[in-house]
């Protein structure tokens, strides 16, 4: 039986050091880096692939920083997350599923030891926080819904009204180290949903967010409030339109900073900001104004407030006066992601993913930035043939500054022409930056780059790190303005001597997916396409999605009102243009872009005799999340653009040939 091409080398190794599409699926990949409080130990998470299970398990591991190497702390089949030290640095918190299929709060010695669960949680444990004294643990859980409803009515739901609040619980450590409790529930009602929880210093108050409901579109409806124990009075002390989440505590307790929208209520694609109010409540200030684009808190310290963002395609650690809203950069190259400080600020662990090497966990002294590496995850590509990143940068059809990242083959020669796939995040205020791995899981871009293709990833109009303006560039201008950032992208490599322009193909997901449904309706520049996940009509995207509210910000309003803006941004109005062959994938209950697009399109490509192959993939949502339907996903691009670049025989998705056990 003769193998397709694209699926043979998607198997199995056929040039030496060409990764497989299930190398690039098996890397393991670190992350979550939280440093000890006395900066011994940094325990962090590695997923990997459990093909068994059809599922991604993630483990904790902890590394000394004194360089004494790293251990795995948990084992077994269920994942564990969200790791977080006690005060003392005795225990290691995390969830993982526990009796029943709910995920708990466990504890386990960093020196040793099996883990030992500290809640009974009903629903289940959605995050959870140590006091600054180590005696309790503050969690959410959503509210159990009533059995008797179940049982006499069935399973339905009453659409934006039918809600599960979720709210706040503590557990005293030392009554639940004897055996798990549920704890007591501290706040109740309808009123609100709890969402992050922050202790105060004197651990007798927690600050929390807390929305009108759970439901998405409810985001803008985010404030502040503070929880008193000794009586569970609630307090709420900010009271504004748009989000304001995140709240941590200033080191005396008087203060609290939260990211704000301060008042706009289109927070989308608008800065956010880091704010202050008394603890008591009152006026809120900015003092992040400096700062051109979205600031993540990461502490409150007494030299400042420390925080992360995104600077172009490097996240950085910044800190910002709390008296005079001056912002100092700390960090003194790329300061990657998990960004956690030592109880005395002079240490801090993150994760850095470069074009030099895989995600890696880090230490640095924050006096003097020069991040020493503890892991080495590298290792795993070392005998691999892979191409080589840089960030480029070239102008749009209107003038505007584009980066992106292009990816050479191994021993390009900028003489000959290569062919070109163009793969776009999503978001749209995703970002793309430089990787050692450029394939991602859907992806399987280190595989074409083996084969003689150049990648290029655009950070379009409205991606994140180029500031507010940038972000707004595509506000009532959806898929237009991002079509001109990908073709002119396009040309200017064509311009170089790079490309072969009958050679050129285009790929995202989500957001990418929506802009490369505009292209295939739109552009005759490529020679194939894959949709993923992606929009085709924003009347039948608005009126099916779980989150109009993004709908509304980026395009001022609703179909009925102003049709001509959907129209102008919609794939389905210039569909009469498609000559493109189009590989449409989506999952098949996804609540973000509803699976209607996917068929709205499909159809209107056949309609007009265009080659289409509409693949759904059961029983997911926005995301596809399984290592198994992953490689599917892979397989399929794979294939598609094998085929349509390179000449391989047409795939069959109906009957695939599979390779041998």
């Amino acid at each position: 039986m003769r193998l397709i091409p694209g699926l043979l080398l998607a198997c199995a190794t056929l040039v030496a050091g060409v990764p497989t599409i299930d190398d690039l699926l098996n890397l393991k990949t670190a992350r979550g880096a939280a440093i000890s409080p006395d900066g011994k130990y940094v325990v962090y998470s590695v997923s990997e692939t459990d093909w068994e299970q059809d599922a991604f398990v993630t483990h904790l591991w902890l590394a000394e920083t004194g360089g004494g190497g790293a251990r795995q702390l948990t084992r077994g089949k269920k994942s564990e997350g969200g790791a977080a030290w006690s005060p003392d640095g005795k225990w290691l918190g995390f969830t993982r599923e526990g009796e029943g299929g709910k995920a708990q709060v466990f504890v386990l010695r960093p020196d040793g030891g099996e883990a030992v669960a500290l809640t009974k949680s009903e629903t289940g444990v959605q995050g959870f926080e140590w006091s600054p004294d180590g005696k309790q643990i503050a969690y959410t859980a959503a509210e159990k819904r009533p059995e008797d409803r179940k049982k006499q009515l069935g399973e339905f739901e009453v659409v934006r009204r039918d809600y599960l609040h979720s709210h706040l619980w503590t557990v005293a450590v030392a009554e639940a180290l004897r055996a798990p409790v549920a704890g007591t529930q501290r706040t109740k009602g309808q009123a609100y949903s709890v969402g992050g929880v922050a202790w105060a210093p004197d651990s007798q108050r927690i600050a929390f967010s807390a929305t009108k409901n759970p439901d998405l579109v409810q985001s803008g409806t985010s404030d502040i409030y503070v929880l008193t124990l000794a009586g569970d009075a609630v307090k709420k002390i900010v009271d504004m339109p748009g989000p304001d989440s995140g709240p941590v505590w200033s080191p005396d307790g008087k203060w609290i900073a939260f990211r704000s929208a301060m008042g706009n209520p289109k927070f989308f694609h608008a800065n956010s900001r880091i704010a202050v109010v008394s603890a008591e409540g009152g006026a809120v200030r900015s003092v992040s104004d400096a700062f051109d684009e979205q600031p993540s808190i990461v502490d409150w310290r007494a030299d400042g407030i420390y925080f992360t963002g995104m600077q172009r395609t490097q996240a950085q650690v910044f800190r910002a006066d709390v008296a005079s809203g001056k912002i100092t950069r700390v960090s003194l190259g790329p300061a990657g992601s998990d960004f956690t400080m030592t109880k005395d600020g002079r240490m801090a662990a993150l994760t850095i993913a470069t074009a030099e090497h895989v995600g890696e966990i880090f230490v640095t002294e924050l006096g003097k930035w020069a991040p020493r590496k503890l892991t080495d995850l590298s290792a795993q590509v070392k005998d691999w043939t892979l191409p080589t990143s840089e960030v480029i940068s070239w102008k749009s059809r209107d003038g505007a500054e584009i980066e992106g990242v292009l990816t050479r083959p191994a021993g390009f020669d900028a003489s000959k022409k290569y062919p070109l796939l163009c793969v776009i995040h999503g978001g749209p205020t995703g970002i793309d930056t430089p990787q050692k791995v450029s394939g991602g899981r859907y992806y399987p871009t280190d595989i074409w780059a083996a084969r003689g293709a150049v990648i290029l990833r655009v950070n379009y109009r409205g991606s994140a790190g180029y500031g507010e303006k940038f972000r707004q560039l595509n506000v009532r201008n959806l898929g237009v303005g991002d079509a001109w950032d990908v073709e002119s992208g396009v040309d200017n490599l064509v311009a170089k001597g790079w490309v072969d322009e009958k050679k050129v193909g285009v790929m995202g997901w989500s957001q990418g997916g929506y802009i490369s449904a505009f292209l295939t309706a739109s552009s005759t520049k490529f020679a194939a396409v894959s949709v993923g996940a992606g929009i085709s009509n924003w009347a039948t995207y608005y009126y099916n999605t779980d989150i109009t509210p993004f709908t509304m910000q980026y395009l001022g309003d609703d179909p009925a009102d102003d049709p001509a803006i959907y129209q102008k941004t919609s794939p389905m109005t210039y569909i009469h243009k498609a000559r493109t062959p189009t590989l449409i994938q989506h999952g098949e209950l996804d609540r973000r872009v509803p699976i209607a697009n996917a068929y709205e399109l499909r159809q209107g490509l056949e309609d007009r005799g265009v080659p289409v192959e509409l693949i759904v993939y059961k029983g997911y949502g926005h995301g596809i999340t399984k290592p198994k339907s992953m490689r599917a996903v892979m397989r399929h691009n794979l294939e598609w653009f094998q085929h349509h670049i390179w000449g391989d025989a047409a795939p069959d998705f109906v009957r695939p040939v599979l390779p041998k056990e």
